[in-house]
């Protein structure tokens, strides 16, 4: 039987060096302070890390690089595999495999329009490529249309597939795809209203400001679990705070630039993502929003 993961993980950045190419020691660097925050564990090779802007011979780097820095801790590691083609994603996979991933994750394939009968192809073939349990990933923003939701009941009935990031604000969809499918695990995406989500059922989330503010995002889910509606808002709101400055800069740059402020360089973002302000500008307006009393309380 697939092991059931639930719980909070990081979806874990990329390191890169000041030319934009990958960088083994600023991943290192990355890698170890996330693990700092006291999560479940680390998503790998999704959105969050660049997925879509890193080739395939990268993110198969990456991938040994984080297995090696979270040997000798507890962290799980979920490898994102969502490649646009599935030899690709079936080659890292495997990878993942090898080096003792406990889970696999990928996005539908999205090059091109795809008919829901190719998207569950395609995850009937990934989920056969390895033993590992696999979360099934629903983000149009991403992809560009949802996935209908008798085509998601289908996939997460195939077998090794285990549950779902549901990054969606579809939450109707979302309450009907667990009261079918009960059994699945359930992690919600949107950082800012992961309250949304606990309350409704979710079993974790998977989140990109995570990588700041893991210990936030731990509490957030443990006053929800413990009843504590009142002070999971409070948490929730500063989340918010720290979201709504991440609109201002564009969130990935927006999240290397505080991270420079933290005194951990993973460098730019690959373009042609960039900062919608001049980085000297972006990190004093990161600094100021990771000065704030409520934020910098959850600084590791």
């Amino acid at each position: 039987m697939t092991e059931r993961l639930t719980g909070m993980y990081a979806a874990l950045m990329t390191g890169l060096d000041d030319a934009g190419a990958f960088n083994e020691a600023r991943q290192r660097s990355l890698t170890d302070y996330v693990l700092k925050q006291g999560l479940t564990g680390l998503y790998v090779g999704g959105s969050s890390g660049e997925s879509g802007l890193l080739g395939v011979d990268e993110l198969a780097e990456q991938q040994g690089i984080v297995a090696d820095c979270a040997k000798d801790s507890a962290a799980k590691l979920i490898a994102h595999v969502g490649m646009p083609n599935l030899r690709d994603s079936v080659r890292l996979a495997q990878q993942a495999s090898d080096l003792g991933y406990h889970a696999l994750s990928a996005l539908p394939p999205h090059s091109y329009p795809f008919t829901d009968a190719e998207i569950e192809g395609y995850y009937r073939d990934l989920s056969g490529a390895t033993d590992l349990p696999l979360i099934v990933y629903e983000v149009p923003i991403r992809t560009g249309r949802p996935i209908p939701l008798d085509s998601l009941v289908r996939i997460l009935d195939l077998p090794n597939v285990t549950g779902i990031k549901f990054t969606s604000t579809d939450m109707f969809k979302f309450s009907m795809l667990r009261r079918r499918r009960p059994d699945s695990s359930y992690f919600f995406g949107f950082d800012e209203i992961y309250l949304t989500g606990g309350v409704l059922g979710a079993d974790g989330g998977i989140g990109t400001t995570y990588n700041i503010l893991g210990k936030l995002y731990v509490a957030i889910d443990a006053a929800l679990r413990a009843g504590d509606l009142a002070r999971a808002q409070e948490l929730q709101d500063v989340s918010q705070i720290f979201v709504e400055a991440l609109l201002d800069t564009g969130v990935l740059p927006g999240m290397k630039a505080a991270f420079r402020v933290l005194g951990v360089d993973v460098g730019q973002t690959r373009a042609p993502m960039a900062l919608r302000m001049a980085n000297d500008a972006a990190e004093a307006h990161m600094r100021a929003v990771l000065e704030r009393p409520e934020v910098k309380a959850w600084l590791v």
